[in-house]
């Protein structure tokens, strides 16, 4: 009887075990593998063509690789509800002063629409590898600005921080994501690491290497400004411009930076007007989205909550012709 019951015991726990562990399974694969955002619906496509290579686009002229074709309107549905605060060390993004007649500039008309700044800017059909994106938006400036540059001499160009390959951790401070120095360098394998990514300023040096001078970017006003000049801005902010989990980036001498979990993302602004910003986009339709436009407008409220989800990181990247 004794032994009966013994075994009886056994098999409760191998049962209890055995519906415990998927549970487990599922909330680490959860914190690992966070759900992709919700989709965007864009009004269309804007895909450059299969025959183009990227070394054509980055030679030849620009009239002829850099016209990107109808530009889409981004629609983030009810994502406004979950938005993120912008920080409150941030200046104002809102203009204090509304343009005189004679202050405004020219508008600039493209695809139909009409534009206060807009540059047509380089394209190449997907990024290099599935986590490059920091990289692949250096490309679309280079190559607009008439430098070619591979994927491998574009690692080489930026020091990288192996230290710690980036992991995360779920706190009750919220999410930690512990990896190299990213203000200097970029931290972790861009081929599989999905946490992987860097920052403006470690991407400065990049540029800098090229000859081509840099400034942040850290509000609308400097984001206009720079795109009036004529420079494309370099900028960090969220997937499809959508919701995000908010993250904290520790580095190895315990400095931290605000980010976002698993929809960190790197994109070029190449124009904007009073709907809003133009992305130049090179990550493409994907799995996830695969209506997901290589250029598209996003409104200012969505622009603005995103990009401050990624601490308003952007970087002008003035033309070699006026420097």
């Amino acid at each position: 009887m004794v032994r009966r019951i013994a075994v009886g015991v056994v098999v409760l726990l191998v049962l209890a075990g055995a519906m415990v562990i998927p549970a487990m399974r599922y909330r680490v694969v959860a914190l690992l593998r966070p759900e992709p955002p919700p989709r965007i619906t864009p009004l269309a496509l804007a895909r450059p063509s299969a025959a183009a290579t990227i070394e054509a686009q980055a030679t030849a002229a620009p009239t002829a690789t850099m016209t990107p074709t109808v530009v889409p309107t981004l629609t983030v549905g009810s994502n406004q509800a979950t938005l993120q605060p912008e920080p409150t060390s941030v200046p104002t993004v809102a203009p204090t002063s509304v343009p005189t007649a004679e202050s405004t500039p020219a508008k600039v008309e493209a695809h139909g629409r009409l534009f206060d700044a807009y540059i047509p800017a380089a394209t190449k059909d997907k990024q290099f590898f599935q986590y490059s994106c920091e990289f692949d938006a250096a490309w679309v400036i280079l190559a607009t600005y008439g430098i070619n540059a591979s994927s491998d001499e574009l690692v080489s160009k930026i020091r990288h921080d192996r230290s710690v390959e980036p992991y995360i951790k779920e706190t009750r401070n919220g999410l930690l994501i512990y990896g190299g120095d990213i203000t200097q360098a970029y931290s972790g394998d861009y081929t599989k690491n999905f946490l992987a990514r860097s920052t403006g300023p470690a991407f400065a040096g990049l540029f800098e290497q090229y000859g081509l001078q840099t400034a942040p970017v850290r509000d609308r006003s400097a984001l206009e400004g720079a795109l009036r000049q004529g420079s494309l801005v370099w900028m960090k902010t969220t997937v499809d411009f959508n919701k995000w989990r908010p993250a904290t980036w520790i580095m190895p001498d315990g400095q931290t930076y605000q980010t976002v979990l698993g929809n960190d993302h790197a994109v070029v602004a190449i124009g904007y007007s009073e709907r809003g910003v133009v992305i130049r986009d090179v990550l493409g339709p994907t799995s996830t989205n695969r209506q997901r436009p290589y250029e598209y407008e996003v409104d200012w409220d969505t622009f603005m909550a995103a990009w401050g989800a990624q601490s308003f990181d952007g970087l002008a990247v003035v033309p070699p012709q006026q420097q």
